[in-house]
Order: structure tokens, then C-alpha cells, then sequence
């Protein structure tokens, strides 16, 4: 299921526009500059070619059935171009355009009238209200926002399904800053037909995709949901950012797609039942996502802290080891053993004790050196290694360094702190798959993501 929608062979895009201020003209756009090695085929009544392909007046006209039809006309005449794909046995249609549910009765109405224009086809439907879908993999790209106004991540191994195509798209435009790739995004929007519990049972089962992050609005059938959603993240991991959590957003979120209001209390106590990662902004969701993509997740709780500066090794410590705005954890006791084995690796007005401080003296040989020791050590759990590349004998190197290190066991997670230089770290632990971030909080947070993810499988045996 699902697979001629993620690899299609073709896809047709009723309303493509030689207009760059319309949405036809920003789809048919990011279809031929995404590198599609299919047939795109633009439907337009007026135009011969538009983008250099050949138009075509209407869907019936092309003489096939595309695998994907994006549907980018007004909302009133969305059920007639439904009719079509029906008539055609279309696999997947994408409606962007609002107006539905989220608009009331009128809008409900139009959907109803889909729902039974759809009913009992091979035709199925993923919106309407989106911002389209975008696969990487297969190099699909039916995104509503030109391409120079947003950038779109590479192929990675996330998967990405948002109730709101907006956010998602932002959010993809600032993890392609750090390189960070998806395996897939779709938007789907009001969930007229496609919902989340179809996507996950997808990507529990995608080769390209090793965690899933979720946006929801609203959770339509819940005990499916946990059910689907229980299994699948013995799996792979789910992280989910759920909105609606006052009333105040509830009711923008119905404002929005039309989401119905649920309660908080209800849906954390499901998440938190089925080992699944709540986030609860969009920060939180990529990152958590990111690592338990790469990460190892772990059941311990005793942590060791590696650094270059003391003042991010102290408050890394407080959020570590703090239960009131920290996560609870347990900073880990080095062994005499090794504390005197650091020392001979450090400076002599460096720290061997826990959060070890190698000072703005340290140097990549002495990183690794401590970080091997680390590894060895019976103690420590994991470790968060900070990449700081401000100091004299700190360069890109320490990405090396700690690379060949992040197999020996023990989880990592790295924070790399401050601007240009941090950011290319951050790039190129990102090309390895090692999970970097560009502050202490977030490096932190994420590696009690992993904490947490490693005590649930720990405890039902999967590890």
C-alpha cells in the first residue's frame, strides 16, 4: 500500500500556471526541479506548454491515469477533478486548496460530497488543505511555496507527517540549514481519507525511514491510533508534537483544519503508555526525531560530561542532574582508575572529575584520549561530548575524532555551541549521523530522548 504514491512513475498537476504568483506555477515548479526522472504532465485549459512541457487541457486528455494528481484549482471545483481521478483510477490524489471543514458547513460539505465521489474507488485521497507532499528518495516535490523561498532537505531517514503544511514546510526550510534529511514528508491537511494511522503503518515498514515525526491537530480514532502507534514504535521510534493542548488552541486548531478538540490529559497518558516521545515544539520534534534516527538509545541513567569549557560543563550538570527544569538524570561517577588516567591526559588545571574539563588548553588528542577512556568505563552510560572549535587546538578534526569513538558503545550526543564554526560541525556530524545540536539544553533533552526511548525497550525485553 501506499508504494505508487511514494515512488510514482508520473504525476499531473490540474491547475499548473505559467504564473509565478499562483500555486499551479510553484508545484509544477518544484516538480521539474527536483530532478523527477518520471512523466509530469500539466493540466491547464488555456496553455500548449508551460515550463517547457506540454500541457494538456484536461486530466482525461493526457490518455493515462497518473499515479499522483495534484489538484491545485479552487475548492469549488475540487469534486469535479475528484470525479476524474475516479473515473480514471487515479491511485492518489493531493488537494492543496482551502476552503473545506475549516471554513464550516459550506466547506463540510464540499468534503462530504468528496468522501462520496470517492467511496468504494481505487482513489485515494490525502487533504484537502495541504501544502502537498515532498519524497526526496524518488525526488518528488509537489510543495506549494516557490523553491526560492524555502530550501528542502536531502534524502535522510525521518519521516515527516504534519496536520499542518505550513509548519512543516518552515520547519524543513531550518533543518536544512544543518544538512538534516527526511525520507518523506506528507501534509495532510483536513485528513479527509489518508490520516496518520495509514502513514505509520507505512513507515514502520519504509527502508528509508528509521524514526517518524508527527504534527497532529487532532487524533480522530484514538484507540486505533494507539494501538497502530504502540507497535509501530516498538519498531521505530515516533515522536509526536501535539497542539490543541488549551482551549485556547484548540479551538485555532479548528480554526485551522478543522481539528475537533480532545483532551490533553488523555492523549499524554496514550503517549506515554505506548514508550512513544512527545515534543512539544517544532524544535523539540526534529530533534528528538534526528536522534533517535542515529542515536542508541540506552537504559541507564549515569552520564559523563566531556568539554573544553567548565561553564558548559556546569550547567550541562544542573540540566542533566536536575529534576526542576532539567530531566532527572544521574551524573556518573568516574573511577579512580580512570580519574588518574584522564589526568595524565590533560592539563595539569584541567578537571579528571566529572564533568571533566580539558579547559580551552585541550586539545584533539587529549579529546580523544578521555573520550576513550570514557568508553571503557563501567560507570558511564553515556556521554554528552562537547565540540567546541573556539579554542586554539580545536578544529573540524574533532569530528574525527569523535566519530571513530561512536560504535565503541556507549551512546553519544554532542552539543556544539556558538556561530560559523559550530554550524560546519554540526553539517559534518550531520553527514555521519551523529546527533549534534547547537546548544546545551537541546543536547541534553535529546539525550534523555534516548533515555527514555532505551528504558521502554529495556523493559519489554527488545533490547
Amino acid at each position: 500500500m501506499f508504494d505508487r504514491l511514494f515512488n510514482p512513475n508520473s504525476v499531473a498537476i490540474v491547475g499548473a500556471s505559467s504564473n509565478p504568483e499562483k500555486i499551479g506555477y510553484a508545484v509544477i515548479k518544484n516538480m521539474v526541479e527536483s530532478g523527477f526522472s518520471g512523466s509530469i504532465f500539466p493540466v491547464n485549459l488555456n496553455a500548449a506548454t508551460i515550463l517547457k512541457l506540454k500541457a494538456y487541457r484536461t486530466l482525461k486528455s493526457i490518455g493515462m491515469s497518473p499515479d499522483i494528481v495534484i489538484i491545485a484549482v479552487p475548492s469549488a471545483a475540487v469534486p469535479e477533478e475528484i470525479r476524474n481521478c475516479v473515473e480514471l483510477k487515479v491511485p492518489y490524489a493531493v488537494i492543496i486548496p482551502g476552503g473545506f471543514s475549516e471554513t464550516g458547513s459550506e466547506g463540510q460539505k464540499l468534503e462530504n460530497e468528496i468522501r462520496r465521489i470517492i467511496a468504494g474507488s481505487a482513489t485515494r485521497v490525502i487533504g484537502p488543505n495541504t501544502v502537498g507532499v515532498y519524497f526526496p528518495h524518488s525526488k518528488v516535490n509537489t510543495a506549494l511555496t516557490p523553491p526560492d523561498r524555502v530550501s528542502f532537505p536531502p534524502a535522510g531517514s525521518i519521516a515527516f507527517v504534519s496536520q499542518s503544511g505550513a509548519l512543516g514546510l518552515l520547519t524543513m526550510d531550518s533543518i536544512s540549514e544543518y544538512g538534516v534529511g527526511i525520507s518523506a514528508f506528507v501534509s495532510l491537511g483536513n485528513k479527509l481519507d489518508v490520516n496518520e494511522i495509514e502513514m505509520l503503518k507505512y513507515f514502520s515498514e519504509d527502508g528509508n525511514t528509521k524514526s517518524i515525526a508527527l504534527y497532529l491537530e487532532d487524533i480522530d480514532q484514538g484507540r486505533e491510533f494507539y494501538s497502530v502507534a504502540r507497535n509501530v514504535n516498538a519498531i521505530k521510534p515516533i515522536v509526536v508534537l501535539k497542539s490543541g493542548r488549551s482551549e485556547a488552541s484548540a479551538k485555532a486548531a479548528s480554526l485551522h483544519t478543522g481539528a475537533m478538540a480532545s483532551d490533553d490529559r488523555v492523549i499524554d497518558g496514550m503517549l506515554k503508555q505506548g514508550g512513544i516521545t512527545r515534543a512539544y515544539n517544532e524544535t523539540e520534534l526534529l530533534d528528538y526525531a534526528r536522534t533517535l534516527a542515529y542515536g542508541k538509545p540506552f537504559p541507564g541513567r549515569n552520564i559523563a560530561v566531556i568539554t573544553t569549557a567548565g561553564g558548559v560543563g556546569v550547567i550541562t550538570t544542573d540540566l542533566i542532574s536536575s529534576r526542576i527544569n532539567g530531566v532527572g538524570l544521574s551524573m556518573a561517577t568516574i573511577s579512580r582508575d580512570a580519574e588518574e588516567r584522564i589526568k595524565v591526559e590533560i592539563v595539569s588545571f584541567g578537571s579528571a572529575k566529572n564533568p571533566i574539563d580539558l579547559t580551552a588548553d585541550g586539545s584533539i588528542r587529549a579529546y580523544e584520549k578521555v573520550l576513550e577512556i570514557l568508553m571503557k568505563e563501567e560507570s558511564v552510560d553515556a556521554i554528552v561530548a562537547y565540540a567546541l572549535p573556539q579554542t586554539p587546538k580545536m578544529n573540524l578534526e574533532i569530528v574525527d575524532a569523535i566519530a571513530r569513538h561512536v560504535n565503541d558503545g556507549k551512546t553519544v550526543v554532542v552539543g556544539a555551541i556558538g556561530s560559523l564554526l559550530a554550524k560546519e560541525l554540526i553539517v559534518e556530524f550531520e553527514r555521519r549521523k551523529i546527533p549534534a545540536f547547537p546548544s546545551i539544553d537541546r543536547a541534553v533533552k535529546s539525550l534523555k530522548v534516548l533515555h527514555d526511548y532505551g528504558k521502554y525497550l529495556h523493559e519489554r525485553g527488545r533490547t
